[in-house]
């Protein structure tokens, strides 16, 4: 059902969800590679059997980058710099269409407001002749707990937005955390179940308790704790830990 693995040491987590909600390049993967012998390495193998939405070659913004659909539908840019740039391996990209068109900026300064640390680290914008909205967002880069992350904007008229299948993990140590990020990011979103949330622009997000994989460990008082969360919206952890130790 659930399967945890690193790239790069950093977290993914995969879900067996079913046909109901279909990955789409709403969110795609940023991945900086240092050299042109990587960046030819992970688009070969991320091209077979996927699609090619933007084909790996030069532009403006780059010596070399992709952008690849693969064979399980998630979408990477693949994109030659340093890895300085970013921080990291891997930045997740939110792509504001259709409906959230032209709602990027507006969503990094919210997402940089729920988040300390957080920081916006630049925003390249559209201009006339870009055959885009002008003045709306070509490309932001930002921080949010030191984990960076990117958006832009398309008026493009793209078949797709965000869904839940792909969502973003908030870890909490207490049920304070919970409560912000819980409280924050379905102002103008919806509540949804398990500590599954959507916000003001369509972004998913999960917002669970730190403490839940080890009270997930016991194969017995687990299902006690399973059938707890399975009644909650918000995370509760008291309530999650009263189940975990319930003898009766």
């Amino acid at each position: 059902m659930v399967v945890n693995f690193e790239l790069a040491g950093q977290k993914f987590m995969g879900l067996n969800g079913g046909p109901q909600f279909k990955i789409n390049p709403s969110v795609s993967f940023f991945v900086v590679c240092e050299t042109e012998g990587e960046a030819d390495a992970a688009w070969q193998k991320l091209a077979d059997g996927g699609a090619v939405m933007m084909p790996l070659g030069k532009y403006d913004w780059s010596p070399k980058y992709g952008w690849v659909q693969d064979r399980f539908g998630v979408s990477w840019q693949i994109s030659l710099g340093k890895s300085e740039d970013t921080g990291q391996k891997f930045s997740p990209s939110l792509l504001f269409a259709g409906e959230q068109s032209g709602k990027a900026e507006a969503a990094v300064n919210f997402y940089t407001s729920v988040f300390k640390p957080s920081s916006v680290k630049g925003i390249l914008r559209y201009q006339a002749g870009h055959n885009e909205t002008e003045g709306t967002v070509k490309h932001a880069q930002f921080s949010i707990n030191g984990y960076t992350m990117m958006a832009m904007d398309s008026s493009t008229a793209h078949q797709f937005s965000f869904n839940e299948a792909v969502s973003f993990v908030i870890e909490c140590e207490t049920q304070d955390q919970i409560d912000h990020y819980w409280d924050k990011l379905t102002e103008g979103g919806k509540e949804s179940m398990c500590g599954w949330l959507q916000d003001r622009f369509g972004v998913r997000w999960q917002v669970v308790p730190a403490v839940l994989g080890e009270l997930m460990r016991d194969p017995v008082r687990s299902q006690r704790v399973v059938k707890a969360f399975m009644q909650m919206k918000k995370f509760d952890i008291d309530q999650l830990k009263s189940a975990w130790a319930d003898l009766s």
